[in-house]
């Protein structure tokens, strides 16, 4: 499977990117986008040389090889599910599905169809995290600051959902472990959900974490410290770059570690065409999505419960 066809579906921001960056992808042909504004959707179109649909059945008739899904969340399980059943491999970004019902829905429908069903958690591609992926063994404490001005998009979830979940994904992959444990506030600010919100989740190996996510900060801020014995990392996901901190006798030492920066949309993109064309992990992504989801939701569904 050489020049594999492939649809992106929803041009927003984050739609726009996937298909700038398919059209600079080699041994591919991004065929066709799909908007339900057909304006933007053609627009877009035309500068990556492919043609635009308004009507979602559209795309559907194009023998495409995979598709991105961005699209509001609330529309992930409809056109996920239309997609895999008429044998599309699809990208979807994050959260997979508002729901744990509509999540196992579409694992089973991509599991029966035999297709790759990755989830957007970009933060897993980001050079400074694949770098530190390598040397961390048994967090003891992990903290993490996911802060943002009031944006434009995703506000038909809350915070959780939509910011806080890339690091649940994270710390779930570094932490490795059941969780025992989870506290958790937040509140709604702007809107009718949770703008902002802290948690804290005890692991049953022992392990330690604080997040906090906010779309309403001053500020703009993504990172991670996570501690280990002797020893904790610094990582900042936006300039993609890490410290890593020792203790030597009585004093800290500091080094940065050596990253070669690269692009996260591309290098997820990249994995998943990859998958696609070698027929692998076809499940991976999707089933660890998953479980930041049942996470997120339990720490959305605490922090509604104590304000009301």
């Amino acid at each position: 499977m050489e020049n594999l066809k492939v649809g992106v579906i929803g041009v927003g921001r984050i739609g726009s990117l996937h298909a700038k960056v398919y059209s600079e992808i080699k041994g591919i042909k991004l065929v066709c986008i799909y908007d339900i504004n057909v304006r933007k959707a053609n627009s877009v179109a035309k500068r990556f040389g492919c043609s635009g649909f308004g009507d979602f059945r559209d795309i559907l008739k194009e023998n495409l090889d995979c598709v991105s899904i961005c699209v509001p969340t609330k529309d992930h399980f409809s056109i996920t599910k239309d997609c895999l059943e008429n044998r599309i491999n699809v990208l979807v970004e994050k959260p997979l599905t508002k729901t744990l019902k509509e999540a196992d829905g579409l694992i089973r429908i991509a599991k029966k169809n035999d297709l790759v069903l990755n989830v957007g958690h970009i933060e897993r591609f980001n050079s400074a995290f694949q770098k530190i992926e390598e040397i961390i063994q048994t967090p003891k404490f992990i903290e993490c600051h996911r802060l943002s001005k009031f944006p434009k998009r995703s506000l038909d979830i809350g915070v959780v959902l939509d910011l806080m979940i890339h690091d649940l994904d994270i710390i779930l992959t570094l932490v490795n472990s059941p969780i025992k444990k989870i506290e958790a506030v937040g509140t709604n600010i702007l809107t009718r959900y949770e703008d902002i919100a802290n948690a804290r989740i005890l692991f049953e190996n022992g392990c330690i974490c604080n997040l906090t996510t906010s779309r309403v900060s001053d500020e703009a801020m993504r990172k991670i410290r996570i501690f280990l014995k002797d020893t904790y990392i610094s990582l900042d996901y936006f300039l993609q770059e890490a410290f890593i901190y020792r203790r030597k006798r009585n004093q800290i030492s500091k080094n940065r570690i050596p990253i070669e920066k690269t692009e996260p949309l591309k290098n997820e993109l990249k994995y998943f065409l990859d998958c696609v064309r070698n027929h692998k992990e076809l499940l991976k992504s999707a089933l660890e999505a998953r479980e930041a989801l049942k996470v997120a939701l339990k720490i959305q569904e605490m922090i509604w419960k104590r304000k009301y």
